[in-house]
């Protein structure tokens, strides 16, 4: 495997944040110094969430760091970026996000083994903070399981 397909990042918040309903695998519209910056591994999922516009989805607040050897034509770091998925795909989401509280968040950016940029988006509700206790309390339970099963073998 080569270096540039290790690149994945992941946005941990939303998994926390939001209860992941379906999952969607986009291509992202990046220039030349973006996809450079991407392969160095700067970029940052925090606070990224899409929207629809006009029949299309935008990722907003995705973060790919300034190309350090860049020029003048240098990208903007937290530009509106443009996702491309199948038609019937872009229709299922919007449909989806005619239901209340439903948004898109990004979850997971990583380089695939054709070298192009894709960003892993779901379609979740937002947890509410009582929630949230229950998932970290499971998430305890299971790691204390696995941790106990672990030591028997």
């Amino acid at each position: 495997m080569t270096e540039q397909h290790k690149i994945n990042i992941r946005n941990r918040r939303a998994s926390f944040d939001y209860e992941i309903l379906e999952t969607f695998t986009a291509g992202i519209v990046l220039t030349g110094t973006e996809i450079k910056s991407l392969r160095a591994s700067k970029a940052s999922l925090v606070d990224c969430y899409c929207y629809m516009h006009r029949g299309e989805l935008f990722v907003r607040g995705m973060n790919i760091a300034e190309y350090e050897w860049g020029t003048y034509n240098n990208h903007t770091p937290k530009r509106d970026r443009k996702l491309l998925l199948q038609r019937r795909e872009l229709s299922k989401i919007e449909r989806m996000l005619q239901d209340k509280g439903l948004t898109v968040v990004g979850i997971r950016l990583f380089i695939n083994s054709s070298g192009l940029a894709k960003l892993d988006i779901g379609v979740g509700r937002g947890r509410k903070k009582y929630d949230k206790r229950d998932y970290i309390k499971e998430k305890d339970a299971k790691r204390l399981m696995d941790r106990a099963m672990k030591s028997k073998h």
